[in-house]
């Protein structure tokens, strides 16, 4: 039962909309009829700035790693403890108080990198940023540093995390699949952060 509530409090967490609570209560606006439509970082800084994008980055980033401080306080150290952020992160993308139409997860699931693989997150953050300066791509280096998680995870990680972790990886570039269509096509937004030749 224990187990149960908590991957509750973890998906309720996870549900949370922040980008269209911050949306309506400080620019009148629902995001999600803007640009891409989802409830996400991305699309925050595109549509209504960068310090609401950062404002939803770091509330979605709280999500994922408090559901993991919480069930580590209340179970210890288990090796599922993933789990929980895990669904918090199917809360991000499908939560119940905003019609299960949610982001792409990318925030809160980097919290779970953060909080049990700090060296290879901050690797992997750098990654993100070096294709971002490169290809000005956002979306190209969330898919890079998922896949690039899911392969150390899947080769050095121990019990059901690893499991746990590789799906949600995999799962967080499936959700990408309409910006590799637009990556392949040319389409895709690119940063202003990219480094022009």
């Amino acid at each position: 039962m224990t187990i149960f509530l908590l991957l509750l409090l973890s998906y309720l967490l996870g549900s949370i909309p922040f980008a269209l609570i911050i949306g309506k209560i400080f620019f009148n606006k629902d995001i999600r009829n803007m640009g891409s439509g989802n409830l996400g970082t991305t699309n925050m800084i595109r549509n209504l700035g960068k310090k609401a994008g950062l404002a939803v980055f770091f509330l979605d980033f709280l999500k994922g790693i408090l559901s993991l401080i919480i069930a580590n306080k209340i179970l210890g150290d288990v090796t599922y403890l993933t789990l929980f952020g895990a669904f918090a992160m199917i809360g991000h993308i499908f939560p119940v108080f905003a019609n299960f139409k949610g982001g792409k997860a990318v925030a809160t699931g980097s919290s779970v990198f953060v909080y049990l693989y700090p060296y290879l997150a901050l690797a992997l953050i750098i990654i993100f940023f070096i294709n971002l300066f490169i290809t000005g791509y956002v979306s190209l280096g969330s898919i890079i540093i998922s896949f690039l998680g899911a392969l150390y995870i899947g080769i050095f990680g121990v019990g059901l995390d690893r499991y746990i972790m590789v799906f949600m990886c995999m799962f967080i570039i499936y959700m990408h699949k309409d910006n590799i269509i637009r990556i392949i096509k040319g389409t895709e937004n690119i940063s202003k952060l990219k480094i022009k030749k």
